[in-house]
């Protein structure tokens, strides 16, 4: 049952985050990015982190996903016609030189790892999502704020983008 879960996880994610990557309207590749955001919270589900998951799906296709969305509607981004997808020869070389290079690391990882039985992680312990509140609120204080400090100058910077550009 797993298995059959996770490899349609592994299908739906794939194919939202190529869609992401080729598709030529903006607002079309922020819902793909949701639906691939949406696909990684269902493996944290598989890897039995649930407060992973759900902080993944609320901040990442929630509220960033949202900003994007945001941002572009006020740029006012729209879909380029006619302009095809240009690649020199330099960059296909270098790019297909990459993928050999990561698949062959990807292989040799692989190889190297030691044979497991099989299965699912065992289960963490419990009390872990108030180790993390704990620590989020207390050791963590300043970087979380900092964080939701740079989102709000994002946007106050997205505001004067589009306000340069209407007058």
């Amino acid at each position: 049952m797993e298995w059959g879960i996770f490899l349609a996880l592994t299908a739906v994610t794939g194919t939202s985050a190529l869609a992401v990557i080729i598709h030529r309207n903006p607002i079309y590749s922020a819902v793909a990015l949701v639906v691939t955001l949406l696909g990684l919270g269902g493996f944290y589900i598989l890897l039995q982190a649930q407060l992973v998951a759900m902080v993944h799906i609320i901040v990442y296709a929630g509220a960033i996903v949202v900003l994007f969305l945001f941002v572009i509607m006020l740029l006012d981004v729209r879909r380029e016609e006619g302009s095809p997808l240009r690649v020199g020869r330099v960059q296909l070389l270098l790019g297909t030189a990459a993928g050999a290079a990561l698949l062959l690391l990807l292989a040799a990882t692989m190889a190297a790892a030691p044979a497991g039985e099989g299965g699912p992680p065992p289960p963490l312990p419990r009390g872990n999502t108030q180790a993390v509140g704990q620590l989020l609120f207390t050791r963590y204080l300043l970087p979380f704020e900092l964080t939701s400090l740079i989102l709000l100058v994002a946007m106050v910077g997205a505001l004067m983008l589009a306000k340069r550009k209407v007058e």
